[in-house]
């Protein structure tokens, strides 16, 4: 059996030192990623154990690199290209450092994916749990941002990939840790649901982002009106556009794309599969908003796209449209109904 190495044996500094070998990156100040560009855009992700994740099944590596696809998707949403990332990690001694240095490698393995230049480092004592807080900065070309178009009603909205399936990933691995515990009594756990399920769990453990995103967009000449991440479910992240633009928002539920074995296993759970689109969240894709006449290229040139909708005048608000034409008012979860 591996020794188990604790903190307190290493101290901060050279427990920072370990994690960098073989990284591919170095340590540096923070100041240094504002100084790499006078435009661009800076986001941040804060995560705490018990309420953004549960250690008791998540892979320590695949969190990190989720951590990373989450402020990589913020990013992405604003067309920025990803140049600096920044982790801090709040850890409690229930962790040792073999367990950190997991969670390190996924966070280094999503910074190569997503070619991140430069990630920071800095570990701090913790009395409970886990909690991390990741920023990241991107950089935005000049000639993108005067290229982009004033929104208008019937810019298309453009989403990313499929929805619902890390909702459904999350309740199958709940329903899998209930069980477990319920056999752990007598003496014979064992993971049943898990493999017939594993595109839906990966949705939610190790979401991944097409890293072209801002490339793609640029070079083919596709200037979005307006970008949001999906991280809270279609409906919310549609109304943050309503908000942004001033102008209302239609989306067609026979459009939305779901992920794979979702109606399954929304049946089993008894759980409505546009519900898991519509207000699950942790999905992590990119929704934008594109004029109406690039829908011809922007279909050829991005098939694995999807367009679920369009923006309308503002008086006609944010509505869900069924497949026989009726028209609901979209809700969305933390908003008012009357919003």
């Amino acid at each position: 059996m591996e020794e188990k190495i604790s903190f307190a044996s290493l101290g901060r500094v050279e427990a920072i030192r370990r994690l960098y070998e073989g990284s591919g990156f170095e340590p540096f100040g923070e100041n240094r990623c504002k100084t790499l560009s006078g435009q661009g855009e800076s986001v941040l992700r804060l995560l705490a154990e018990g309420t953004d994740f549960d250690l008791s099944y998540f892979p320590l590596k695949h969190l990190g690199y989720k951590c990373v696809v989450e402020v990589t998707a913020m990013l992405y949403a604003r067309l920025a290209t990803p140049r600096c990332l920044g982790v801090n990690l709040c850890i409690s001694a229930k962790l040792d450092f073999g367990q950190v240095k997991e969670l390190w490698e996924g966070i280094c393995a999503a910074a190569r994916d997503y070619a991140y230049e430069n990630v920071s480092l800095e570990l701090a004592a913790g009395v409970n749990g886990l909690h991390i807080a990741v920023s990241a900065f991107g950089h935005i070309r000049e000639l993108e941002l005067k290229r982009r178009p004033a929104p208008r009603s019937r810019d298309l909205l453009c989403l990313s990939g499929n929805l619902g399936g890390a909702y459904m990933g999350l309740r199958v691995l709940e329903r899998e840790k209930k069980r477990i515990q319920g056999q752990d009594a007598k003496g014979t756990p064992e993971m049943k649901g898990l493999e017939k399920y594993k595109l839906l769990v990966g949705d939610y453990l190790r979401p991944v982002l097409d890293a072209d995103i801002p490339r793609l967009f640029c070079d083919g000449g596709f200037y979005p009106s307006c970008g949001v991440c999906v991280d809270k479910g279609l409906s919310d992240a549609v109304k943050r556009i309503c908000r942004q633009t001033g102008l209302g928002a239609k989306v067609y539920l026979d459009r939305i794309p779901f992920g794979g074995g979702l109606f399954d296993a929304a049946r089993e759970m008894n759980i409505d599969a546009a519900s898991t689109a519509l207000n699950g969240g942790e999905d992590w894709r990119v929704l934008f908003t594109l004029p109406l006449a690039q829908f011809e290229k922007f279909r050829h040139d991005f098939q694995t796209w999807q367009v679920v909708g369009h923006l309308a005048q503002a008086e006609a608000g944010a509505a869900l449209v069924m497949p026989d034409g009726l028209e609901l008012p979209l809700r969305a979860q933390g908003w008012k109904e009357e919003e």
